[in-house]
């Protein structure tokens, strides 16, 4: 929580990094992968004095160069280039589609997102909704722009077919 309230002081700017072993109660700079997403804070609720709802838009990917900090995290990071997705990014915006026009919930959803023009950044948003573990989200979080659409097309396509058979 404190990276939450030291982005909501300063810009709403935070690199959200996920935990190599989810069960590690307090975690240090060792124990985070490197790779993580660059995010803005769109939301921090607190719901109880022990409890909150906080919602992150993913800006970009970026790598930690250096991590300082023992009770409070801060790290140096450098943006990961999404290069060309080589054209793969349409079947996974058509899978995408296609989820959608079934979950017409999730549209409205997704439509009230804050998004750009750039069908990557509507990949990686169905990325953050997809029913996975946080190990393959890493995964997909590390894969090149051509491969992550592969995946996530896949994915949403076989979701689809689970929910319609």
């Amino acid at each position: 929580m404190a990276a939450v309230e030291m982005a909501a002081r300063s810009g709403r700017r935070l690199l959200a990094l996920a935990q190599l072993d989810p069960a590690t109660a307090s975690p240090g700079g060792r124990d985070l992968h490197p790779l993580g997403t660059v995010a803005s804070l769109a939301e921090n609720l607190a719901i109880s004095p022990a409890e909150h709802r906080v919602e992150l838009d993913g800006l970009r990917r970026a790598r930690v160069v250096r991590m300082l900090g023992v009770e409070v995290l801060v790290a140096e990071a450098e943006p990961v280039e999404e290069g060309d997705s080589g054209g793969e990014w349409g079947p996974a915006v058509e899978a995408l589609a296609r989820y959608l026009h079934a979950h017409a919930d999730l549209r409205t959803f997704l439509e009230g997102q804050r998004r750009s023009g750039d069908p990557m950044s509507w990949v990686n948003l169905a990325c953050q909704h997809l029913p996975i573990t946080a190990s393959a989200r890493q995964k997909l979080l590390e894969a090149g722009a051509p491969e992550r659409c592969q995946r996530i097309g896949r994915g949403l396509d076989a979701l689809l077919r689970k929910e319609q058979g």
